[in-house]
């Protein structure tokens, strides 16, 4: 089984009002690691599955109160019926690490390129490449996702330095 890094980017907070436009998933394995991203109308709950299905345990900063119910309203998947999931945010509280995964990131020296981009900034990125069809604006969007993803693995592996005694699986 691989150890499943994901984290999405939604046209808002309300899973009732809003819309998942990036689902980013990184699968990692000891021999090597895939990323895959799916945008707009490619998020939907049989691609996720498909991304998933040597998933043991799905990893995200926040997702028992974001991630995994908006994609539960909006796909109609509870991903935690189906894999084991750890949120590393309660890790991070442990360890007396507070704040968003970017405070988070800050805190523990885990570089970012994309320092000016947070969720709100994600969401205009989406509508100019919706509305005006600007293809830099999505490349942007996708690159933010990206590195949100790849640091919940690097997150993870700076947690378990901290704590030793208590693994994080």
């Amino acid at each position: 089984m691989h150890d499943a890094y994901l984290d999405i980017e939604t046209t808002g907070l309300s899973p009732a009002y809003s819309e998942i436009t990036v689902i980013g998933v990184c699968l990692a394995a000891e021999e090597a690691s895939t990323f895959t991203q799916l945008v707009g109308d490619e998020a939907t709950s049989d691609n996720l599955l498909s991304i998933l299905r040597d998933a043991g345990t799905v990893y995200t900063y926040n997702g028992n109160r974001f991630d995994i119910p908006f994609i539960d309203v909006r796909l109609g998947v509870d991903l935690r019926e189906r894999f084991h999931h750890h949120d590393l945010m309660y890790d991070c509280w442990r360890s007396n690490l507070y704040g968003g995964f970017k405070a988070v990131e800050r805190q523990l020296g885990i570089p970012r390129r994309l320092h000016d981009i947070g969720g709100l900034e994600a969401v205009a990125l989406w509508w100019r490449y919706q509305i005006d069809g600007d293809e830099q604006a999505l490349n942007l969007l996708l690159e933010y996702n990206r590195e949100d993803v790849v640091n919940l693995l690097v997150l993870r592996e700076k947690l378990e330095r901290l704590s030793v005694r208590r693994p994080l699986r």
